[in-house]
């Protein structure tokens, strides 16, 4: 083993210690009474639920990481990567399509390995605690579409940046990231028409006071809208959600049908204020911008070590090639994403403070918002005290205890009270 392969198998471990420490901490954290604050929505047998459920969840996970990561050091020191490379090498002649078809078995070889898992966790768990609503039916369809959007898009894109790091030298990270920036962007243009109708049903909010208070809130804090969605979230789950999708003056609001019938008006409405906070902050484009900007780094990074033979050597490879190269700077990047995945986490939770605020200065109720938070945690069996480790590493949402005492300052302030 050279310095690449004590360095990488040193991160793993340390990610996957790391992330052993901060579960096992998370399910401990858990309160054993009611907060105040939750008297009203969580009683004694939710709270033992929701212990319940974060613990299932919480091992869940572990079994997970340790599963994969067992397959990835078996695979790896089995010299399963030159092995997959020579076997392939006869069938594709062009590097092109074998880098395609290497990287394409290597990603449904993980899926259909973790198939299990998934089946476990939407029928066992999920069901035990009652969420679930999916039929195998509609996870089996599921699977397939997604299989299928992976097959068109993602080999499409993948076969672009292995041909510009074929044929473009050194600028080639540049192209990579000038093309996937661009792809990124269509994505998000074309899903909310093509992409999400195949997972779910939208359909108009009908006419009704609920559907007039939302436009005339939008109309408010001058937020265009083209129209409101009703979602079948329903048929997967019973948790909530509310998003917007679209651009422009084609934005639309898609509201779970969830979250419309186990909340008041007031409710929605402030779940509706406080994505237009995002909006109203900017939250959206900040966020698109960092993450190009990463993409470029990332990308710039990749085109110094893709065929460093170093590299190779790490992973017992006999031959160098770009594909593999793809897939081995992948797992040399993980050192940087345990120090870079902490900071996005906390400038995402920044946010959601803000969005918070917005919400509650512009909401018709100040402490709708409040209400609505407390009604989700309790609907989905949330920590109320989730460990700051655990918060540090994994969480994009402030945990719920400090949300609601913002909000509560912030309503005081509004009313003087």
């Amino acid at each position: 083993m050279n310095d690449y392969a004590w360095l990488i198998l040193g991160t793993l471990l340390l990610g996957f210690l790391l992330e052993g420490v901060a579960t096992l901490l998370n399910i401990r954290h858990a309160p054993e009474n009611p907060p105040p604050l939750f008297h009203d929505c969580f009683d004694q047998e939710r709270l033992t639920r929701t212990r319940k459920y974060l613990s299932a969840k919480g091992w869940l996970g572990l079994v997970i990481s340790f599963w994969n990561l067992a397959l990835f050091l078996g695979w790896w020191w089995a010299g399963g990567f030159n092995k997959l490379e020579q076997w392939l090498t006869p069938w594709f002649a062009d590097d092109l399509v074998r880098g395609v078809a290497y990287i394409g078995i290597l990603v449904l070889a993980s899926k259909a390995l973790n198939l299990p898992f998934s089946l476990y966790e939407t029928f066992v768990v999920e069901n035990r605690f009652g969420f679930n609503r999916t039929t195998p039916a509609t996870f089996i369809l599921d699977r397939v579409k997604s299989l299928a959007l992976l097959a068109v898009l993602g080999s499409g894109l993948l076969w672009c940046v292995l041909w510009f790091f074929q044929k473009t030298g050194s600028l080639a990270w540049l192209y990579c990231w000038l093309s996937v920036t661009l792809f990124s962007l269509v994505i998000q243009y074309v899903a909310p028409r093509w992409i999400f109708p195949l997972f779910f049903h939208f359909k108009p909010l009908p006419d009704g006071p609920l559907r007039t208070a939302l436009l005339d809130y939008a109309q408010k804090v001058h937020f265009s809208v083209k129209d409101i969605f009703e979602v079948d979230g329903s048929r997967r789950s019973t948790k909530a959600n509310a998003f917007f999708t679209g651009f422009g003056r084609n934005r639309r609001i898609a509201l779970f049908d969830t979250l419309i019938h186990s909340h008041s008006q007031d409710e929605v409405i402030a779940v509706l204020a406080h994505e237009v906070g995002h909006f109203k902050h900017r939250h959206i484009l900040k966020g698109m911008a960092i993450g190009i900007i990463h993409m470029g780094v990332m990308f710039f990074l990749m085109s110094l070590f893709l065929t460093h033979p170093q590299l190779s050597q790490a992973f017992l490879m006999e031959t160098v090639s770009i594909h593999s190269g793809l897939v081995f700077f992948s797992v040399l990047f993980s050192p940087l994403d345990l120090i870079i995945g902490p900071l996005f986490k906390w400038y995402s939770r920044k946010n959601e403070f803000q969005a918070d605020q917005f919400a509650v200065r512009t909401s018709p109720n100040p402490l709708a918002l409040m209400d609505a938070l407390k009604k989700l945690a309790a609907s989905s069996l949330s920590n109320l005290t989730p460990h700051p480790l655990y918060v540090l590493l994994h969480d994009s949402h402030p945990p719920l205890m400090v949300r609601m005492e913002r909000i509560i300052q912030e309503s005081r302030q509004i009313t003087g009270r």
